[in-house]
């Protein structure tokens, strides 16, 4: 249990490969101009993360370590593959939107860092865990950063998420005659959100640790006492 505890906490937050590690800032910029475009090229990358971490880590004592890269890059595009026709063929028109970013997940750092990293040496349980974990790291970064975009930009929440549940609409959290704020959803814009937030964490983890050490400190005190 220690273990998936690590592996819960290095995910979602001391390792987050956006917030920590800056790994997969392509799709994480191109596509969170809105929350509903953002979440679900998350979630296609929780299913590619942990199905590829699941496979590798079941086939690792058969791959040979000098081809290891690029037997799995090979795993990795034939999980994208299936996750690319799935949304063709259930999710077609956020599959239109999404367009070329979900192919391009085979080339998404996050991914092959975690196979080579953690699934190529750890059990198939621990490597699932670890790969679907990250992709939720992932999920809520992307998902909060095109919230904040389309709020800014567009004063809605939700827009295009007809394309998921049919008769569904956008919300409509601002004004209607909202001017918007284009450079919010502009590539610009991102960088600024993301910078903020990656800002944020760290000021998070700076008053952790600075509480940490006093109560260190308290705890010597009293001892010395």
């Amino acid at each position: 249990m220690s273990a998936y505890r690590d592996i819960t906490h290095n995910g979602l937050w001391k390792q987050n490969a956006i917030l920590a590690q800056l790994l997969g800032l392509c799709p994480l910029l191109a596509v969170s101009t809105s929350m509903v475009n953002a979440v679900s090229l998350g979630l296609a990358t929780i299913l590619v993360m942990a199905l590829s971490n699941f496979a590798v880590s079941s086939l690792r004592s058969f791959i040979p370590y000098e081809i290891r890269i690029p037997v799995f890059i090979l795993i990795i595009a034939a999980l994208v593959t299936v996750v690319d026709l799935a949304f063709n063929a259930f999710l077609h028109d956020l599959y239109l939107v999404l367009g070329i970013f979900i192919p391009l997940i085979v080339t998404n750092c996050i991914v092959l860092a975690r196979v080579e990293a953690f699934a190529a040496k750890n059990s198939v349980g621990l490597a699932a865990y670890d790969g679907a974990v990250m992709g939720v790291g992932f999920v809520w970064v992307i998902g909060l950063l095109g919230a904040i975009r389309e709020f800014v930009g567009q004063g809605t929440l939700f827009s295009g998420i007809e394309m998921i549940i049919p008769n569904a609409s956008a919300w409509q959290i601002l004004p209607e005659d909202y001017p918007g704020f284009l450079i919010a959803i502009l590539p610009p814009g991102a960088f600024f959100v993301l910078g903020l937030m990656v800002a944020g964490r760290n000021w998070l983890d700076h008053r952790a640790n600075e509480r940490a050490k006093s109560r260190l400190l308290q705890k010597g005190a009293a001892a010395t006492a």
